[in-house]
């Protein structure tokens, strides 16, 4: 065994039967892309059904805590903002 040398396929053998996934990625015509694109649209909506989907009372009460914490934020920034100009404004005076 130790004598025999592998024989390398050429670029050429096997392109005449393509495999199967090849096919579902659409490279075997028309029909193998409608059947993918089919394919894709029936797993996406079997995922989208296993979603749990808030409803409409957990979207007003987390909408209007991100909205509450946005103008929190904005007037603790505003403040931070205006005593470092401040303070860089003494700073900067000085020299």
């Amino acid at each position: 065994m130790a004598g025999k040398k592998k024989q390398h396929k050429s670029g050429t053998e096997g392109t005449q039967a393509r495999p199967a996934a090849a096919l579902a990625r659409g490279f075997g015509g028309p029909a193998a892309k409608f059947e993918a694109l089919r394919r894709y649209l029936e797993e996406s909506r079997a995922e989208l059904d296993k979603v749990s989907w808030p409803t409409g009372k957990e979207i007003k009460t987390t909408s209007l805590a991100v909205l509450a914490l946005i103008v929190v934020m904005s007037i603790f920034l505003g403040l931070a903002d205006i005593l470092l100009s401040k303070i860089m404004e003494a700073i900067l005076s000085r020299g």
